[in-house]
């Protein structure tokens, strides 16, 4: 198939979705709004003299060039392409330069720095697939000079491309290397703009001339009877607009037709019946420039662009003296069975090709002459003779494969062409032929798996037809286009179809596979699809159905591919910020703009764990940070990473961690002093305060123990012994919980009253502490502790402390208790969180001391400062 030819599914497919581009002016302080732009083109130019650019007030327009920029549209995406402006073209801030830059939804796309833009995509009403290119009109150029052998030259897809290396042109090399060296590599291209032609100069070294005008920077439109010229006056055509035909026969079947290298003859028009793409046409090599010669007679004001019959005969003459006579030899070289599809010349048969090196040897009528002529002898005839059976035999094994072809024995054709190729590997008519042989017999078998959503059979079948292709380049290739039609398949049925929800961090890499698979070359993946479909005519509906599936997932990359990768970048950075309170609201309005996103509650669920470890390492609280760690996991990319960013720089090592949980092990079973030679041996580090508080504390438990065992049986030991049982930390205390248990079950009733006196006293401070006021911003900016600060968090702290210990009691005792209490302790916890929280975001503000007494006075459930009874 021809580069950029409508391909059998495209044309197949029922129908496809269309949209614009909406260009929306990104605000500025400097000057007011302008409109935004709507783009339903598949090109669009940008600069100065351009519309609606020429419009803007000069001082908008200042930095950008004339011909500045493109955007287009091609396979579904949209690029932009950098035309060597003078200030440049950026996307999201770096910088477009000789490769066109894909555009996506979201992205901030500027022209010369001060023209900035907001890329969104609006779907358009769907159309009929392919119905546009059947109404767009071909172009005929007809040369306007008969003493050239110019052939004449029909273009049946846009955009067309003007360069000397596309063999419309290339042809002529060797009878007018100078002329042909005029044309630049990019020197012009023709593209469709609604239903009208438009021709542009891709700044050529020559020019391009319509009436005899050189082209500025802008494009020009062409009308049915306008003349071109291109490089000079020796490439000039005038336009004749045609309708196309109803018809047309496909590459494909150009190929397998027999006749078809030998029906074209050389003064036949040369079709060019495939689109060249915007990609390669706005790809820019600098360093070719220089291989162009300048033709002066093209620099001149204007070009005669239509010589009269004798101007063209002083220029032929002048043309076949300066190329060394060749101008009169006969038409151009035909071309391959690529772009230039009907310009193929009649390849000479081998026999003529001996006949004619035997002749050039045997010519000349002197002596020498006469004796090769004796000197061959009977020798030359044996040598004839032999040369004509090895060409005879060289065909036997193609006419032996089309045979079988032609009686339907394609089992047999592969087995011939395996053992052919095994000695004869670069035959590539054999090679084509084996392909059509193999598909034939194969390709069937597998499409019914493929449709049966029978993907392992489907791949063992694909593995036996690539075991027969060891020697068959050709195949393999044919082959891995089906490879990727399985996957694609796999894919989407796997997903539940194209309309399932995408999975943020987890189809993004099949997506991005599949699709830069396809765009590494399309045109090439299109040709073997295409000529797939027409060995075997079957394959045609499940193409036509990969390429309505591929166009779904180039619109779910420009929409919901760009949206993940925005919403991971925000992800990442508000965690990079410590403000993962943030995200919450972002996720939530994703979720509503896109409503097949999926994948969201896993973002949740690692907000929230991590959400809860930042805030224990940032508060300090070093038991509950310790538990939190060895539960988390997070199962998204950036949680994983910042993660692992925080736990290199501010939680507890591992040595720590693992001592620490030593030091449970024995405080848990009664070996305190075990427990405290190991908290005392701790290695130093940024949590070595927190460490030696914990031991501080557990120092104090032990010898308010020690004391309470002392007293036994004293006046004061019911109360004592209560207040000690309070102060338990049920997880971590529980030897000591265990020791006074029996003495504690004969206070049981004691035990709840006291319990009750604590949860009345933390109600008494919560009141005070809500009348009063809660500690607000100010309070908490301030360069001291004023004694309202510190008022307001003894209330708070002692409430707390006083709601923890109640609670606790009723725990250990397993008794009920009114809901009301934990509703306070509940509100109590919250507003000690938020208030810590709140200072710990205050830690690039405040010196480190004056936060760490201001934390201390709020204490915490966790804080290095609990209060022991």
């Amino acid at each position: 198939m021809a580069d950029g030819e409508t391909s059998i599914a495209e044309t197949r497919a029922t129908v496809e979705t269309a949209f614009d581009v909406l260009l929306a002016p990104v605000a500025s302080g400097q000057h007011p709004a302008l409109d935004a732009i709507r783009i339903v083109d598949s090109l669009f130019a940008i600069g100065r003299s351009e519309a609606p650019f020429n419009d803007y007030p000069a001082e908008r327009i200042a930095r950008l060039s004339r011909r500045h920029a493109r955007v287009f549209i091609e396979h579904g995406a949209v690029y932009v392409a950098d035309l060597g402006s003078k200030n440049g073209t950026t996307v999201n801030g770096i910088a477009v330069r000789q490769t066109p830059a894909r555009v996506r939804a979201g992205d901030e796309l500027c022209f010369g720095g001060d023209l900035c833009y907001r890329v969104s995509i609006e779907p358009r009403a769907r159309i009929v697939a392919g119905s546009s290119a059947t109404c767009a009109p071909r172009l005929l150029l007809v040369p306007q000079r008969d003493d050239l052998g110019l052939q004449p030259v029909e273009v049946q897809a846009f955009p067309f491309l003007v360069s000397k290396a596309d063999e419309v042109f290339s042809r002529y090399k060797d009878r007018y290397p100078h002329q042909v060296n005029y044309i630049s590599r990019r020197h012009a291209h023709i593209y469709l703009k609604g239903e009208q032609l438009y021709v542009e100069d891709l700044g050529s070294t020559n020019g391009t001339f319509v009436g005899g005008k050189r082209l500025d920077e802008s494009a020009l439109p062409l009308a049915d009877g306008d003349v071109v010229a291109f490089g000079g006056d020796h490439f000039v055509y005038r336009v004749t607009l045609q309708t196309p035909p109803e018809v047309e026969p496909t590459v494909t079947q150009l190929l397998l037709d027999p006749a078809a290298d030998q029906a074209a003859d050389a003064d036949k028009t040369t079709f060019v019946g495939a689109a060249n793409s915007f990609l390669d046409i706005f790809c820019v090599d600098p360093a070719r420039q220089r291989e162009d010669e300048v033709n002066e007679a093209a620099n001149a004001a204007s070009l005669q662009a239509k010589r009269g019959p004798s101007g063209g005969a002083a220029a032929a003459g002048a043309a076949k003296v300066a190329n060394g006579g060749h101008a009169a030899t006969s038409a151009a070289n035909g071309s391959g069975a690529g772009r230039v599809a009907g310009a193929t010349r009649r390849k000479p048969q081998r026999w003529r090709l001996v006949a004619s090196e035997l002749g050039k040897a045997f010519a000349g009528d002197d002596h020498a002459s006469l004796r090769r002529i004796a000197a061959w002898g009977s020798a030359g005839v044996v040598l004839i003779a032999a040369v004509a059976l090895t060409l005879y035999m060289r065909g036997s094994s193609e006419r032996e494969l089309k045979n079988l072809l032609a009686s339907g024995d394609y089992t047999s054709a592969v087995q011939s062409a395996k053992g052919y190729l095994a000695s004869h590997p670069t035959d590539t008519r054999v090679s084509a032929l084996a392909s059509e042989a193999l598909l034939k017999a194969k390709l069937p078998g597998w499409l019914n798996a493929l449709q049966k959503a029978q993907f392992q059979e489907a791949d063992a079948l694909l593995a036996d037809m690539k075991s027969s292709t060891a020697n068959n380049a050709d195949a393999a290739s044919l082959l891995g286009e089906l490879q990727w039609v399985g996957e694609l398949e796999r894919f989407v049925t796997g997903r539940g179809g194209v309309e399932a929800p995408i999975r943020i961090y987890h189809d993004e890499p099949a997506i991005d596979g599949l699709l830069q698979r396809w765009e590494d070359d399309p045109k090439s993946h299109q040709r073997a699809l295409d000529r797939i479909a027409s060995y075997v005519p079957v394959f045609t509906e499940p193409y036509a159905q990969a390429m309505s599936h591929l166009r779904k997932l180039e619109s779910d990359d420009s929409v919901y591919l760009a949206a993940i990768e925005r919403l991971d970048g925000t992800i990442r950075t508000e965690l990079a910020r410590d403000k993962p309170a943030a995200l919450p609201s972002v996720l939530d309005d994703y979720a509503q703009r896109y409503p097949r996103l999926a994948g969201l509650d896993r973002v949740r669920d690692d907000l929230r764990q991590y959400s809860a470890v930042l805030e224990a390492a940032l508060g300090r609280q070093l038991s509950t940070l310790l538990a939190l760690m060895k539960t988390a996991r997070f199962g998204t990319p950036p949680f994983q990473a910042q993660y692992a960013q925080l736990a290199a720089t501010r939680l507890p090592s591992a040595d720590v961690v693992q001592q620490h949980d030593a030091v449970t092990a024995a405080w848990q079973r009664g070996d305190t002093q075990q427990a405290l030679a190991g908290l005392q041996s701790m290695p130093a580090g940024a949590w070595s305060d927190v460490l030696a508080a914990e031991a501080a504390h557990k120092k104090a438990l032990l010898d308010q123990y020690n004391d309470l065992q002392k007293t036994r049986g004293g006046k004061d030991y019911d109360q004592r012994l209560l207040s000690f049982y309070a102060s338990l930390d049920p997880a971590t205390d529980v030897w000591f919980a265990q020791s006074i248990q029996k003495d504690v079950a004969a206070l049981h009733d004691k035990a709840l009253a006291r319990a009750q006196d604590l949860m009345l006293r933390a109600q008494s401070l919560w009141k005070q502490y809500r009348a009063s006021g809660p500690i607000g911003g100010t309070q908490r900016l301030e360069a001291g502790i004023s004694p309202g600060f510190r008022n307001e968090a003894r209330l708070l702290s002692d409430a707390q402390a006083a709601a923890q210990q109640g609670m606790r009691i009723y725990l250990q005792l397993k008794a009920d208790h009114p809901a009301d209490f934990d509703r306070l302790v509940a509100d109590i916890e919250a507003e000690t969180t938020l208030q810590r929280r709140s200072l710990t975001e205050l830690r690039m503000v405040l010196d480190p001391s004056l936060l760490k007494a201001k934390l201390a006075l709020i204490g915490g459930e966790q804080s290095e400062t609990r209060q022991s009874p």
